[in-house]
């Protein structure tokens, strides 16, 4: 499996099943390029490249960007030819080091609109609304669907954590209701956490999303 990285992002990939004989280099290609590069705020970074047996497995992708922390859990089986995604060629062949098959991971992405004034905060001791949409790679030929989103906010720099009302407003789109307090000094933080409908989560923690006026 190849995943994009940059020199400002720690990535660490680790099988949670028994590891197989037979490898599969090259499984996946392009993993996450648009999601992490913009989340790092940059413009291009280094590929990391990662080797995946040739069987399905369940494996955990972690990655740091910043102060933000994702983790992935998702499940993996062997790529073929008809994986590769039409008009997007594997890394492998445009280097020129791997003619193998490859295809996207079914990771979940978050988006967030925090609904922020224009100063960037939120008032405090009121509730606030959060808009989270979960979506997958272009180049998945079925995208799962999330099914089910938690979230939670900490307002003392992540040392307690406090659960806030979820629902689900339209399809992959949650929102979430934090109440904020009367004074946050390290601002609010909040986790993330989705599943979708194959069994395949991720868990985003944000340090500080928002401060408060």
């Amino acid at each position: 499996m190849t995943a994009l990285a940059t020199d400002k992002e720690s990535d660490t990939m680790k099988d949670i099943s028994t590891p197989s004989a037979r490898r599969r280099p090259g499984a996946l290609l392009v993993l996450v390029a648009a999601a992490m590069l913009a989340l790092a705020g940059c413009e291009g970074g280094d590929l990391v490249s990662y080797e995946l047996p040739a069987r399905q497995a369940r494996y955990t992708f972690e990655t740091t960007t910043g102060d933000v922390k994702t983790v992935w859990e998702y499940t993996s089986a062997e790529a073929t030819k008809d994986d590769t995604p039409k008009g997007s060629p594997c890394i492998g062949e445009l280097v020129g080091s791997s003619q193998d098959a490859c295809r996207p991971e079914p990771l979940i992405f978050l988006r967030y609109d925090f609904g922020l004034a224009l100063d960037n905060t939120a008032r405090a001791g009121a509730k606030h609304d959060v808009t989270i949409v979960g979506y997958f790679q272009e180049r998945l030929g079925r995208s799962p669907e999330v099914t089910s989103l938690k979230a939670e906010a900490t307002f003392d720099g992540g040392r307690t954590w406090h659960r806030a009302t979820t629902r689900a407003t339209g399809r992959n789109t949650f929102t979430a209701t934090v109440e904020n307090p009367r004074r946050a000094a390290r601002g609010v933080g909040l986790r993330v956490s989705a599943v979708d409908n194959q069994g395949n989560t991720v868990r985003q923690t944000i340090p500080q999303a928002y401060t408060l006026r």
